[in-house]
């Protein structure tokens, strides 16, 4: 008798340990690459821009690439720098960078495949990114700032040296799959076109309909996004996913919601039931506590509007973090439909290198996404011109 009230006792923890948790339904799911690890280098951007870009290899018919991340940095960080030094220290060189990139230099540069630029020189298995950083950034500094009256004509070498060593040389030509390349002709023997590609936004301090800069420090280039209402954003998103599409996602991974193991949801403190999670025993929580509270099961959430994604970005809450790429849709048990996100953090998580991201979330914490123009409905496209 006993032993059966203990297994019953058991089952019953069981079926309320379940409830407790996330168990996810794919509703839509489009192919993509491996998941693969940005490991301790600020490159999330040229990993997810480069995923995005392979999953539209996919898509096109094109087969399955694995494409040299490093081979981007690289060249966005030596042209980042050249910037730099022409505006004399003024503005910022960092690691970070946009999606942009990812299509600048495929077009004005090429790709490499992985095999051709491995991109690790230092006897790592992943990317450690400290030092190289701090070189780099030292040097460029010395140069941008320094009390000259003219520069060399050389230091854009030196600068390339300090890549080549951390991260290796640029390819000039290599063999893939028994021919030979140049970084140019391997993009073209690809068929993708980045000039078919657009970011989309959705702010207020410029009208809807029309391109404008993103003001963020990572938008180094002046790159241009279009701008939408956030209902038509969503539109975009959801449209895309549905017709096999997937998405470059940028995002603000620094809110509560968003958790180290694969969720990210906009929790609405006043109306979530904290179970057991008294005031006393919230308020003496730790930030990560805090955070796995609210990720911990299916929750209410905020309804985001458009004043309050403004509000968000103009008062600094909303930053430039991360760089993702949302490729599926799914459910939770309660039926409340969720983005899901291939992040490029390795797939040490609950849910093996996703993330699902609740549309509260997408809705209130997007800085910019990018697509394939056909992937944007007529009817929006034709606001913008593009139809």
């Amino acid at each position: 008798m006993k032993k059966m009230l203990l297994t019953a006792a058991l089952f019953a923890f069981a079926i309320g340990t379940q409830a407790q948790n996330f168990v996810f339904t794919t509703v839509k799911e489009n192919p993509i690459t491996s998941v693969k690890n940005q490991n301790r280098s600020s490159t999330c951007w040229s990993f997810s821009g480069l995923g995005f870009m392979e999953s539209e290899l996919l898509r096109t018919g094109k087969g399955e690439y694995d494409l040299s991340e490093m081979f981007v940095v690289h060249h966005t960080m030596t042209d980042r720098a050249e910037r730099y030094v022409r505006m004399h220290g003024d503005g910022g060189f960092s690691p970070g960078g946009s999606f942009y990139d990812v299509l600048y230099t495929w077009k004005n540069y090429g790709i490499v495949p992985q095999d051709a630029m491995p991109g690790i020189k230092y006897g790592e298995p992943l990317p450690i990114h400290n030092e190289l950083d701090a070189v780099a950034g030292g040097y460029v500094n010395a140069i941008a700032k320094g009390k000259f009256s003219k520069l060399t004509s050389v230091w854009k070498q030196g600068l390339s040296a300090v890549y080549d060593t951390y991260l290796g040389e640029l390819p000039e030509t290599f063999t893939y799959n028994g021919k030979e390349y140049t970084p140019k002709t391997f993009a073209q023997s690809l068929g993708l076109n980045p000039d078919d590609y657009i970011s989309l936004t959705s702010y207020t301090h410029y009208p809807f309909y029309t391109e404008f800069s993103l003001e963020i420090p990572d938008n180094w280039r002046n790159a241009l996004s279009w701008n939408v209402p956030l209902n038509e954003m969503m539109s975009i998103i959801d449209n895309a996913v549905n017709n096999g599409y997937t998405v470059a996602w940028a995002s603000d991974v620094s809110e509560m919601g968003f958790s180290r193991n694969g969720i990210a949801v906009v929790p609405d403190m006043e109306r979530t039931d904290l179970s057991g999670s008294d005031m006393a025993r919230w308020t003496g929580l730790t930030t990560e506590d805090k955070r796995k509270e609210v990720t911990s099961k299916p929750a209410p959430e905020k309804t985001i509007t458009q004043e309050m994604r403004q509000m968000a970005y103009d008062n600094w809450e909303t930053t430039d973090d991360h760089g993702m790429q949302i490729y599926g849709i799914a459910k939770d048990q309660t039926g409340k439909s969720y983005y899901m996100v291939k992040n490029s953090w390795g797939t040490n998580n609950t849910f093996n290198g996703t993330w699902y991201a609740s549309k509260a979330f997408v809705e209130y914490k997007t800085m910019n996404i990018v697509v394939h123009k056909d992937a944007i409905p007529r009817d929006i496209a034709r606001k913008m011109g593009l139809k």
